[in-house]
């Protein structure tokens, strides 16, 4: 898949902008602030249905304004396609597809993006929800029907956690529950579905992983993913607690059918309600699991050193990368790297440009020309304050020009 024009209304720090990208290399150079990051971030949205910087969709929305509208042009091999979305910042999103109104979570359908990012030390040292939410916009690339189970889920959970405090609120136990039954329901119908998907892709994910952290790091130091799952008795979300090897839950093969699940989350559900009532808070689901890292068997988060760290983070998105590229009719993903070569050292420089630049579309943000690798530096465009200068269309308007006064 190629990216070859983005538009921008009202997105961020652009009231206006237009950008040209090219099929291999595409270099986006300037100043830190200058607007580079938020072009990447309108590319990610398309594919992700959300930001790797900011949890909600108004910050996107640029100051004093209702709307923001990312519109992209996309190549698909022969075929082209031009997907639009409305970001709003009360209501929902709206989008179009090839000028005909569709849903918000119908894109991920034609934009695949994976990015690299500063950000993405997060995902192996922050809290549980970095790596939730890794793994849950991978998820919505891969299966985008996915986007409206996470959705559903969300809203069904937002409904029990409000029951529940209105339950403790007065005093309601017992038969007065009998609400609560009909959203357990629902929230063990949709949280198994999650729960089994995202044990899926962390069994996919796992030899990807360990191939590109050899790439990366020159080392093999048996990279390993694993779910802690609260309905199997983990809670990483818990007072901040680091999962141990009892946390880990039990490996994809033991634990991978839905129906499994759903009695591990109805049976934790019924254990858990009296602490639920006195908390007025959901304690088990997907929305409080934690995908678990290991190098040398030993936790990345805590144990890895910060290279090893990087290192991981890269593996990961790479990994992402590799398996959208085996399963998509699309083709390549973009790829974005954004930034990410200032957090580099040159030897993790060069064997990450190495890894990315066979693809079909890379996009790479960079404040210092210098700190991209040669084998990245094509097509420059330059950002200063949120104007745009493509220098191979200046080059190419020169020609032009130079042409016809030759005539």
């Amino acid at each position: 898949m190629i990216v070859e024009h983005l538009s921008l209304v009202d997105f961020r720090n652009y009231a206006t902008a237009e950008l040209a990208l090219h099929s291999g290399p595409n270099v986006l150079v300037g100043r830190n602030g200058q607007g580079k990051t938020n072009l990447a971030e309108a590319v990610v949205f398309l594919a992700t249905l959300g930001s790797h910087r900011v949890s909600s969709d108004a910050p996107m929305v640029r100051d004093g304004q209702e709307f923001a509208i990312i519109r992209a042009r996309l190549s698909h091999g022969e075929r082209k396609v031009l997907v639009e979305v409305q970001l709003n910042r009360q209501g929902s999103n709206k989008a179009r597809i090839n000028g005909s109104p569709s849903k918000a979570n119908e894109l991920p359908r034609y934009a695949h993006v994976v990015l690299f990012a500063p950000e993405d030390l997060q995902i192996v040292r922050g809290d549980p929800s970095s790596r939730r939410r890794f793994a849950d916009q991978l998820l919505i690339q891969r299966t985008p029907r996915m986007a409206a189970v996470l959705a559903d889920y969300d809203r069904v959970l937002k409904q029990r956690n409000a029951l529940l405090k209105s339950a403790r609120a007065r005093g309601i136990r017992g038969e007065g529950l009998s609400t609560l039954d009909v959203w357990d329901d629902k929230l063990v119908a949709l949280g198994s579905e999650i729960i089994t998907a995202r044990q899926r892709l962390a069994a996919d994910l796992q030899q990807p992983v360990a191939d590109a952290y050899a790439a990366i790091a020159g080392e093999d130091h048996r990279p390993q993913l694993d779910w802690a799952l609260s309905v199997s008795g983990a809670d990483p979300e818990d007072d901040g607690a680091e999962p141990t090897d009892a946390d880990a839950g039990a490996p994809y093969d033991k634990v991978s059918e839905t129906r499994i699940i759903a009695d591990l989350f109805r049976a934790s559900l019924a254990a858990k309600r009296s602490n639920e009532l006195d908390r007025g808070l959901t304690l088990t689901g997907p929305h409080r699991d934690d995908l678990v890292l290991r190098v040398r068997d030993l936790p990345v988060k805590g144990y890895a050193s910060h290279g090893e760290s990087w290192s991981v983070a890269l593996a990961l998105r790479l990994a992402s990368a590799e398996l959208l590229r085996s399963e998509s009719p699309a083709g390549d993903p973009v790829l974005i790297l954004d930034d990410v070569f200032a957090e580099l050292d040159a030897d993790r420089r060069q064997r990450l440009a190495s890894l990315t630049s066979g693809y079909e579309q890379v996009v790479v943000t960079a404040a210092v020309e210098e700190d991209i690798p040669e084998v990245l530096h094509a097509h420059v465009v330059r950002i200063d304050a949120g104007t745009i200068s493509d220098e191979r269309a200046l080059r190419q308007a020169q020609d032009i020009s130079g042409g016809e006064e030759d005539d």
